[in-house]
């Protein structure tokens, strides 16, 4: 079902945009990555927000959404999405102040703002509280897969294993697998690595 969506989806982008937009992205192993992932979309817009978040329900396991900066909290206190989507200008809440609780929550939470605002100032707020990314409205399926290809450059970065002798990158699915071993075996995941590559070299 997975790589028939993905499949879709590849021949709609080639229709509208031609195969110079495709690059090196390999729309399958791209979809195969983000269908891992949860994803949260904050816009007060009703049509945009319902838009944004059906596109995304293509990419990502789940799409949670929200109206509001108070509303978003909520939801992502419940949920802990991978990705969240945020737009900066809200009544009450706006993005960046949402960003920032975010932040105290989860420092390394992935947020990308999606907005159409020109303030300098709130694009240079949102940089001050330290979103990962900034995409200008209207947002279209060109900069959908570019976007989605920098969020697996971003979770692949996050999942980034470190000790103090050594370092080491994983694929996400490899993070996973190492990731279940551990929580199975109350130990770290380090732990998981150490041991498989002492029976790697013995």
């Amino acid at each position: 079902m997975l790589w028939i969506l993905s499949f879709f989806v590849y021949n709609v982008i080639k229709y509208f945009y031609g195969d110079e937009i495709m690059g090196n992205i390999d729309l399958v192993q791209l979809t195969q990555q983000t269908k891992k992932l949860t994803a949260m979309v904050v816009e007060d817009e009703k049509v945009t927000n319902e838009l944004l978040s059906s596109n995304f329900k293509n990419f990502f396991s789940d799409v949670y959404s929200a109206f509001n900066g108070k509303e978003a909290l909520k939801t992502y206190l419940k949920t802990m999405p991978d990705v969240v989507f945020v737009d900066i200008i809200m009544d009450g809440m706006d993005g960046i102040e949402l960003s920032r609780k975010i932040r105290e929550e989860n420092p390394s939470q992935i947020i990308i703002v999606i907005s159409a605002s020109n303030d300098i100032e709130k694009i240079s707020e949102s940089i001050e509280v330290g979103v990962n990314s900034f995409v200008q409205k209207p947002i279209d399926t060109k900069k959908i897969i570019e976007l989605l290809s920098s969020v697996v450059s971003m979770v692949a970065k996050k999942k980034k294993i470190e000790t103090k002798t050594f370092s080491i990158s994983l694929p996400l699915d490899l993070y996973e697998a190492v990731d279940d071993n551990a929580k199975a075996e109350s130990i770290s995941k380090n732990a998981v690595i150490i041991r498989a590559l002492r029976s790697f070299y013995q």
